[in-house]
């Protein structure tokens, strides 16, 4: 039996492998490193890529390791916030779970993988990392400030109207982003409490929620791929076609950077189409 699977194998195509690193939760006593599936779901199903899980809770040791074996890297949102004393502030959510196990593997990784020049895709908190990682800094009360809205979720309601379209997003004209979308506004939903406040260096933004708080950024002057959305593109993305071409682009991007990383490669997946110039 091992030995169909090994000539199976053989004969697949590879496809790019992407780095996701896990949280921490506690389990009836147990602790435990976890991703939701749903985030997983479209890496397989639409980039066309297949995912790394890497437990944070070791520290960073093996992190030049990780990064060797995978084509890029996508940080996905959890429970959890980002430690305010990685961005210069004292802590205004002491109720809200901190996963500092991540922050210390994730924000070295952020800047890691962007100097190897990986492709990278950030959704809410992963959004959020990248921000800090590069100097910038949060709100960590967007429903305590006057002229925002708040962005969080209904917690009373059902999963299904959590993640519905919340509000609009303002892309910016003549983006590589907004021309993906083929459009200047699209519908998001909204599930966060905390927002970019001080973009880090070098990242310029794609779009804005209506009450002006950035909801995309990427790094124009990175030569691959970079975006990180504030949104949930992963929520039910197959029904979705805007989350649909935000996997799609970001596979391209690993694809191309598996292609070029292994030239003699003899197993190629082209695992997006469309043009994300």
């Amino acid at each position: 039996m091992f030995q169909n699977i090994s000539r199976k194998n053989q004969s697949a195509q590879r496809r790019p492998v992407v780095l996701m690193s896990m949280g921490a939760q506690q389990r009836k006593g147990h602790d435990y490193q976890v991703m939701t599936s749903k985030y997983i779901r479209p890496l397989l199903e639409h980039a066309g890529c297949v995912p790394l899980l890497v437990p944070t809770c070791f520290g960073q040791e093996n992190l030049a390791q990780y990064l060797s074996m995978v084509d890029g890297v996508y940080l996905t949102g959890a429970g959890t916030n980002i430690d305010p004393v990685l961005y210069g502030q004292p802590n205004l959510t002491p109720d809200k779970e901190l996963d500092q196990g991540r922050d210390q593997f994730d924000q070295p990784l952020i800047r890691a993988a962007l100097e190897m020049g990986l492709p990278f895709f950030g959704i809410c908190r992963g959004l959020q990392e990248l921000n800090v990682a590069l100097g910038g800094d949060l709100h960590q009360k967007l429903y305590d400030i006057p002229g925002l809205l708040d962005h969080r979720e209904d917690y009373a309601a059902t999963v299904p109207e959590q993640y519905a379209d919340a509000h609009g997003v303002r892309l910016l004209p003549g983006t590589w982003f907004a021309d993906l979308m083929q459009q200047g506004e699209i519908q998001v939903n909204s599930l966060h409490g905390q927002g970019i406040r001080t973009l880090g260096r070098g990242l310029q933004p794609l779009a804005y929620a209506p009450d002006g708080l950035i909801e995309a950024v990427h790094l124009p002057q990175q030569p691959q791929f970079t975006l990180a959305v504030q949104w949930h593109p992963e929520w039910q993305a197959a029904q979705n076609p805007f989350s649909v071409r935000i996997f799609q682009a970001f596979g391209q991007a690993c694809s191309a950077r598996q292609s070029a990383a292994r030239p003699d490669s003899e197993h190629k997946l082209p695992c997006a189409v469309g043009s994300i110039s």
